[in-house]
């Protein structure tokens, strides 16, 4: 049983004017601006919560933890904003000038003379704790204000621009379109991760050399530059509706699924007791396939309406939206194997930490900020993306007979099994930094700078890296491709979601670790004297999470199946279109 399709998206004649190569730089340029803004500003901040606002190493990585879970979780609301509601163009716009009000604040916070702070912190760390008592409550809120503002505004900004951009290319009846939109994605990452390496190199220098209040008010800059330049490329762009009915019709499946429950399901290959849209899929899949009862016509005369819609759509969904929920649900395993990932990028505030009581000059003069010495692991991505698009995939694509050369799965597994190996390199620096420092009679002070070089960090930053050009943009495209086009921003969310849920993961492991470690008196593993504490340790204890997390995804992929189902009925769509000769 059909029923009319009335309301469709931007048809390819109302479009084809707009889009293409055109938009993509103000698109990129919004990303890119928001990103050196926002990275300059996370990247040296617990350095900024340690000696200003005199927090624990711990506190400090528990308030990053928690603004970086808070900035993740975000984006999910915003893709059900964008995709339901508004569009992904105004979502963009809104998040946009949200993030310069929060960045704007935190200008404030360096610059008020109301909001002036305690004096710094005395490498030995003394003083800290002395003045603690001298920080009163009413100096946080403006900071914390800061932190919110620019989370909603990443919230409606990162799962957007990236899908923004794909609609602006995304041409389902070309034959190298899959091609096309993957180097569009790998591009798309490369261009960010340099925005990321200005950011923890030039950004991080000012705020060390010209202090906060220019180094906050440089990326407030680029933040007003991010939202002009986005603006000004708005009469250019491919706009798509919203789909309104799509959240409320994957709720329909889930109600009408129970609702139907005792019912029994037709053969797979009955046509007529199935409901389905018009020039889509006709009969469900039989994976989940206790979702099918959603779908299932009992009475004709009483289930539907004379037009052939539903006569009460909470017991009675399209085969389309059962589809859809299924490619949500089936989604999850994997994504939860992305969990442990976000929780190893997120804790490289430790490093930087450890940068601080290392050699960190290069020749007599130049000493390179303690931050920015993620910059090596942002090369690594932006290296090895390019060369990955360029030379590799060209190559495996003739030996795999994929378009993509390897799997998304592949690729994300093996980006798992390289954040194993970075882990133990990283916990093996560390025991060697800190046998050094007691070595050296730096026991007692942690702030002391250790005679071994911090170039000794480059390794673990450069795996870390290429452990996220395999797994991360594995994860984003495979959302993609797996999701629905209408819920593509959803989609894209489901990596910022995951890496919210990393937070909150890392959060409660510091806590935990924290709590357990300094039982009976004993030193904590994360002190914060570095010298006395064992990072090592807690590097080592996240290794043995990353070990178990691969075979874990080993499971979930092998029970995930074959990578493209969830876009069965799409595909089929296309093939409808070109034989009856649609543009």
């Amino acid at each position: 049983m059909e029923i009319p399709a009335d309301h469709l998206e931007e048809t390819p004649q109302q479009t084809m004017k707009k889009g293409g190569l055109t938009t993509i730089p103000f698109i990129v340029a919004n990303e890119i601006f928001e990103r050196v803004a926002s990275s300059g500003l996370h990247a040296n901040m617990i350095i900024y919560l340690t000696k200003i606002y005199h927090m624990s190493s711990a506190t400090g990585l528990s308030v990053l933890y928690i603004w970086g879970a808070v900035t993740n979780f975000l984006p999910i609301f915003g893709a059900f904003l964008s995709d339901s509601y508004l569009g992904r163009f105004k979502v963009i716009a809104i998040g946009s000038v949200v993030s310069l009000i929060g960045m704007v604040l935190l200008l404030l916070t360096a610059t008020l003379p109301t909001y002036k702070k305690p004096p710094y912190c005395r490498d030995d760390g003394s003083s800290c704790l002395a003045s603690n008592a001298s920080i009163a409550p009413w100096q946080f809120p403006l900071l914390f204000s800061a932190f919110a503002f620019m989370s909603v505004g990443a919230g409606g900004i990162r799962p957007c621009s990236l899908a923004f951009g794909a609609d602006q290319l995304n041409q389902k009846n070309n034959p190298h379109n899959e091609r096309r939109l993957q180097s569009f994605f790998n591009w798309y990452y490369t261009s960010l991760g340099i925005s990321i390496v200005i950011a923890v190199t030039v950004v991080v220098y000012i705020q060390e050399k010209d202090g906060w209040p220019i180094g906050f008010g440089v990326s407030a800059a680029l933040m007003l530059l991010s939202v002009i330049l986005f603006l000004l490329g708005s009469p250019l762009y491919i706009k798509l509706e919203a789909d309104k009915s799509m959240l409320s019709g994957l709720l329909q499946v889930i109600v009408a699924s129970l609702r139907n429950r005792r019912l029994a399901l037709p053969p797979p290959t009955t046509d007529g007791q199935w409901y389905h849209s018009k020039s889509k899929l006709k009969v469900p899949s039989e994976k989940l396939r206790f979702l099918n009862k959603a779908c299932i016509i009992r009475n004709p005369e009483k289930d539907l309406n004379s037009d052939g819609s539903a006569s009460n759509p909470w017991s009675l969904s399209t085969v389309e939206q059962v589809e859809d929920l299924k490619s949500v649900i089936r989604v999850i395993p994997l994504w939860s194997t992305g969990i442990m990932t976000a929780v190893v990028i997120n804790q490289q505030s430790l490093p930087v930490l450890q940068a601080g009581t290392m050699d960190r000059h290069l020749g007599s003069h130049f000493q390179i900020p303690a931050a920015s010495f993620s910059v090596f692991a942002i090369i690594t991505i932006t290296v090895w993306v390019a060369i990955y698009d360029r030379v590799v995939v060209p190559r495996l694509a003739k030996i795999t007979g994929r378009p993509r050369g390897l799997g998304l799965k592949q690729r994300m597994g093996i980006g798992l099994m390289l954040l194993c190996v970075a882990t133990a390199v990283a916990a093996s620096v560390e025991r060697v930094r800190r046998r050094t420092a007691i070595e050296q009679g730096l026991a007692g002070n942690g702030k002391g700078v250790v005679n071994m070089s911090a170039m000794w960090l480059v390794p673990q930053y450069c795996l870390t890296g290429l452990a996220e050009a395999f797994n991360i943009i594995g994860q984003i495209e495979f959302y993609y491709s797996e999701f629905p086009k209408s819920m593509a921003s959803i989609g894209i969310s489901m990596f910022s979601f995951g890496m919210g849920v990393g937070n909150l993961v890392g959060t409660l492991i510091v806590q935990l670790i924290e709590k357990v470690s300094k039982g009976s008196g004993r030193v904590g593993w994360l002190d914060n004297n570095l010298n006395k504490g064992h990072y090592d340790y807690y590097y080592w204890f996240t290794a043995f999470l990353c070990v178990v997390n691969c075979f874990y995804f080993l499971l979930c992929s092998r029970a995930y199946g074959e990578e493209g189902e969830n876009r069965v009925w799409e595909e089929r769509e296309v093939k409808e279109e070109l034989q009856s000769g649609s543009p």
